[in-house]
């Protein structure tokens, strides 16, 4: 049973940069892929990001892109959201997940452990 803890949110104004953490414990965390998603207010759950186990392959919601930077270091059982150029339209409940697949397009299908979340803040 793999346990994720993110953290690292908060609040910035616009313009300006977070980076969140998700630190694993309890598997191997080097098998699993990891995805990022957020909950806005009133609205749905949404894919953010993702990694496959190697880190070699990295995957990005549209409007993220350019703007977010997903990486990981399986020595420290990490993975990171680098969030650049933040928006207003960006604040959000942010989850990390770890599963054994990536499949485009439904990616929360494929994962099998979630986070708690992190609150990310992004005032105008």
């Amino acid at each position: 049973q793999v346990q994720l803890v993110e953290s690292g949110g908060g609040l910035v104004q616009a313009g300006g940069s977070l980076r969140l953490s998700c630190v694993a414990s309890g598997g191997t965390f080097s098998n699993y892929h990891v995805a990022w998603f957020r909950r806005a207010p009133g609205k749905e759950r949404e894919f953010v990001s993702a990694i496959r186990w190697s880190g070699g392959f990295t995957y990005y919601k549209d409007s993220v892109k350019g703007r977010f930077t997903i990486s990981r270091d399986n020595a420290k059982n990490t993975v990171y959201l680098q969030m650049n150029s933040l928006k207003p339209e960006d604040t959000a409940v942010y989850y990390c997940a770890a599963g054994g697949r990536i499949v485009p397009g439904q990616v929360a299908s494929g994962m099998d452990y979630w986070g708690k979340g992190t609150l990310v803040t992004v005032s105008s």
